[in-house]
């Protein structure tokens, strides 16, 4: 009697419930198919839901009464609808998504470590995505990154092309790339990494200037780039090609493939990629030496997905590369004939692995992973010099290295978003860099593993609407042992460190169009081999060694920003405007000091030691316009200033060069206080549209070596202004298989530099400006794409 009893209760509570409730369904569609993947919420609720393959989506339990209904999408505009729900009726309420243009609803998640709207994270991050690099035409990601303010990417070898990304004015090893917001980009892979990853892999590129330590742990004082890679969303394949000549000379090409499949209900997914690129060498002066290398480069990656429930999900992700490059002279001969070679042939294999699990009202997330990186490189830096003496022939043939690189990441992380909407997060996380890299002819060798422990946690505050408070921090106990031979000096390292690093920002949002944003983050670099020690240059015939200091010290960094972000949506007119301003302060810079000495066999030797302490200051701005769908205009640049506390030694004479003076410098190296970059896309019709993009580089002071001891000379380059025009025609050939053909110009103007040096003595580093001068592109697409 008292079971049956219970059951009718719970009959007339359900119908009782049922009296109260509706439901809401409806499709989500786009200009051109429905929307899968699209997220359906309930404001004001936990209710909510995602579409299916359909567009279709349901929500059962919506309370009766007045319910705003809101879909997100990337790539799309938010939108949303106030209906009228009426108890035990079911009521249709279908949304039309209009392209975000100007990505102003992107969900990040380099901001926080969790995903959310772009204009709700405390900080400023910008946002690259593949239709930028679609616009340059750009093969790898090195070529795409200068499109963001406060970016910079350089060259810096003409042996090997050597480059790397610069974060509001300080150099590549203050930057820490993610991939798939994992720290498993080495300091090895930063010395050739930006060039090996294709941009027909990449779902988006996240960037935050300013310190990310209290985020993801060392190495991050000028700020973070995290690579997101594509997600198997729908079926779809394409294959393209691309055909360049560089000074209307030398030729690039790539071939390159994606593909993904997912299943009818969206519980698993695999998405593939592949590239091949060749690329010849191109001589800017008639030398007989390159100033861009040949380069050989074969890829290939997928990125799968499985919901073994409806609250969990397995991740797997895993790419193959495989890299060879050479510059110099006489590139048909044995390195060890010529008087210069840099040839490298790397093989590289990323991969991770995450588990990722959800509360039923998915406000609470556990998440656990495991990242891993590992790179065989074969190198040869060396030849002859210019000399043909017994000497240096031996030297040459025994100037071939080897190095063994592993890079590994593995943590937890626990997120709870309560029902006011605050957040509370916290994790811990362990990594491994291990590198071994040998020269036996030179008598070189590093040798170094860098252990980490961090644990980080944070809380992000919302008592209303319109002010979001965030505080968090991460402690991480570092032990680097290192050992580090040169010819006659050896030197180790057994460094056991922990380093406390907080941040602390405030959103307000004065308007809803008008946001400020105020923060500090601390960071911080552990004494160690970093990407600059990891190359070798030439100069003067002989090759140029870095070795640590005996007594370097870890460098610190405080980091002070704050913004104002103008974003207005009127119809089809999307508009935004972000002023920001930044204030580093770094304690114990690294440096690297030319010291006038020479080694037995030559080489130059080159000494990172501990600086007096750095200025960085300066501001960014954005601009960003669409009036409609046919047209989007974006600018951005940056005017600062990185100065040294006292002036700092960059070359120090020793022995028979005591008379040379000592060279100094108050200004950063490689830094122009003017940067900048323009990119305009126009639909001239349904199927012709029109890309006019640039790049701007101020003036900046560059070291040139002009003697054999390593006698520094500061020269002040000129102003570049690297334009790019690309005309593209789209055909919509049968349902389901699209073509698109493109030509246009890189460097319209050639706005390259004119005074490289010249012959088998040259300063190799002596290398500033675009990448390239003046290059033809064509292009094709096949495929089932938008």
């Amino acid at each position: 009697m008292k079971q049956l009893t219970t059951i009718i209760l719970l009959l007339l509570a359900t119908h009782s419930h049922a009296q109260r409730t509706g439901e809401i369904s409806g499709t989500v569609m786009n200009a051109v198919q429905a929307s899968v993947y699209a997220s359906i919420q309930v404001v004001g609720t936990d209710l909510g839901s995602s579409t299916a393959a359909d567009g279709s989506y349901k929500i059962d339990n919506v309370p009766a009464g007045a319910t705003t209904i809101k879909v997100k999408l990337l790539g799309y505009q938010t939108a949303q609808k106030t209906v009228i729900v009426v108890a035990g009726q079911s009521i249709k309420v279908d949304f039309q998504l209009k392209e975000d243009n100007l990505n102003l609803n992107e969900v990040v998640i380099s901001a926080t470590r969790y995903e959310l709207d772009r204009k709700e994270a405390p900080v400023v991050v910008n946002v690259l995505s593949p239709k930028l690099f679609n616009a340059i035409q750009s093969v790898s990601l090195s070529e795409g990154l200068n499109y963001q303010p406060g970016v910079r990417v350089e060259t810096n070898c003409q042996n090997c092309g050597f480059t790397q990304v610069r974060l509001n004015g300080l150099e590549g090893a203050y930057s820490q790339i993610l991939i798939n917001s994992r720290s498993v980009f080495s300091s090895l892979n930063s010395v050739y990494g930006l060039d090996q990853i294709p941009t027909n892999i990449i779902e988006r590129v996240e960037i935050v200037r300013g310190g990310g330590s209290a985020l993801f742990g060392s190495n991050a004082i000028g700020g973070t780039i995290n690579i997101i890679t594509k997600e198997p969303v729908e079926n779809t394949w394409q294959i393209g090609s691309n055909f360049s000549l560089i000074d209307g000379t030398t030729s690039d090409n790539s071939l390159n493939f994606n593909g993904s499949l997912t299943s009818e209900d969206l519980g698993s997914g695999v998405t593939f990629h592949g590239l091949y690129r060749q690329r010849g060498s191109y001589d800017a002066n008639g030398d007989g030496f390159t100033e861009i290398t040949h380069l050989e480069n074969n890829t290939f990656g997928m990125k799968a997905f499985l919901k073994p429930g409806e609250h969990s999900k397995i991740s797997l992700d895993f790419s193959a590369i495989k890299e060879y490059r050479r510059g110099g002279d006489h590139l048909d001969i044995p390195p060890h004939f010529t008087d210069i070679t840099e040839e490298l042939t790397h093989n590289t294999i990323i991969g991770g692995l995450t588990y990722e699990l959800y509360s039923k009202d998915h406000k609470n997330h556990f998440s656990t992973y495991m990242s891993g990186q590992k790179t065989i490189r074969d190198s040869y830096y060396g030849g002859l010099g210019g000399g043909r003496t017994t000497a240096d022939s031996t030297l040459a043939a025994n100037a071939y290295g080897k190095t063994n690189d592993v890079s590994l990441v593995a943590g937890s992380q626990f997120s709870r978003n309560f029902t006011n909407n605050d957040v509370v997060i916290f994790g811990a996380e362990y990594q491994l860099s291990d590198v071994e890299d040998e020269i036996k002819g030179y008598q070189r060798l590093i040798d170094q593993s860098v252990n980490t422990i961090g644990v980080y946690g944070q809380y992000e505050w919302r008592p209303n609407d319109r002010l979001t408070a965030l505080m968090g921090g991460r402690f991480d106990h570092t032990m680097v042992d290192g050992h580090y031979e040169l010819s006659s000096i050896s030197r180790s390292t057994n460094v056991s460190t922990g380093v406390f690093s907080p941040r602390a920002n405030i959103l307000y949002d004065i308007r809803e169009y008008l946001q400020f944003r105020i923060g500090y983050a601390r960071g911080f670099r552990a004494p160690q081999a970093f990407n600059e020690d990891l190359h070798i240059s030439s100069v003067g015939g002989e090759p140029t060694f870095v070795i640590l200091s005996d007594d370097l010290k870890t460098e610190l960094s405080d980091a002070f920003t704050t913004s104002l972000n103008f974003t207005k949506t009127i119809g089809d007119l999307q508009f935004s405007f972000l002023a920001e301003g930044f204030y580093t302060v770094l304690k114990r810079p690294f440096t690297t000091v030319s010291t006038g000495a020479t080694l037995p066999n030559g080489s130059i030797l080159e000494e990172v030691r501990n600086g007096t302490g750095a200025l960085v200051r300066g501001g960014n701005f954005e601009l960003n316009l669409s009036p409609s769908s046919k047209v989007t205009v974006q600018t951005g640049g940056t005017l600062q200033q990185s100065t040294y506390n006292e002036p700092q030694v960059l070359f120090e004479p020793e022995g028979e060069n005591e008379n040379e003076p000592t060279v100094t410098t108050d200004e950063f190296l490689r830094s122009p206080n003017a940067y900048g970059y323009l990119s305009t896309n126009f639909a001239l019709t349904e199927h012709l549209g029109l890309d006019l993009t640039g790049a701007y580089t101020g003036s900046m002071i560059v070291p040139h070596v002009v003697s054999e001891s390593g006698f520094i000379d500061l020269i002040d380059s000129q102003q570049f202004f690297d334009a790019n025009i690309k005309l593209a025609y789209h055909f919509d050939l049968i349902s389901g298989f699209h073509m698109e053909l493109s030509a246009g110009v890189q460097n319209v103007f050639n706005s390259y530099q004119n005074d490289f040096d010249t012959g088998a003595l040259r300063d190799s580093n002596y290398i500033y400006g675009p990448s390239r001068p003046r290059t033809l592109f064509f292009g094709v697409k096949i495929g089932d794409f938008h």
